[in-house]
């Protein structure tokens, strides 16, 4: 029964200090993105990068505590990746999602916020940039609607930023 406690004070502890590095890392970025230009509304996503980092950090050393064998961790991380690898094989654009929204948030100048573009030859799309997630960009046209489009799909578009 003691060793319940002792595990449960140091999940608290390593809790609060995943959270506290979290609080510490959304302010670096924001002071990152400003001493370099940078724009500030990308924090949004930076912020959501070091948080997947934090979880996955966050849950090995939880297991560390709690003494999960090794080979239980690694049968549970293995089918969890297998059952996500199933489940882009099976759906192809959805990998194709995530590594457009990467390459539009790093290699790209849209800025959220911006006026912007987008050129198809059966109906061009004309708006602003409200957010870039990683299936889909959100744009909000001069009337008022909220278009979403796939990341994917911007890729292979002509976007005029205006």
């Amino acid at each position: 029964m003691e060793d319940f406690y002792q595990y449960s004070i140091k999940s608290l502890v390593l809790l609060a200090f995943t959270l506290l590095i979290r609080v510490f890392a959304g302010k670096a970025v924001t002071r990152f993105l400003t001493k370099f230009e940078g724009d500030i509304k990308r924090k949004r996503v930076s912020i959501r990068i070091i948080n997947l980092f934090l979880s996955i950090f966050f849950i090995l050393i939880i297991a560390a505590i709690w003494n999960i064998e090794t080979k239980d961790l690694l049968v549970f991380f293995t089918s969890t990746i297998t059952v996500i690898g199933i489940a882009f094989f099976a759906n192809w654009s959805i990998l194709s999602n995530i590594t457009a929204s990467l390459i539009l948030y790093f290699n790209h100048p849209l800025k959220i916020g911006e006026t912007l573009r987008i050129y198809d030859k059966e109906f061009d799309v004309e708006g602003e940039l409200i957010d870039l997630s990683f299936f889909f960009m959100y744009i909000r046209s001069a009337e008022g609607h909220l278009i979403t489009i796939p990341t994917s799909a911007v890729l292979n578009k002509t976007v005029i930023i205006k």
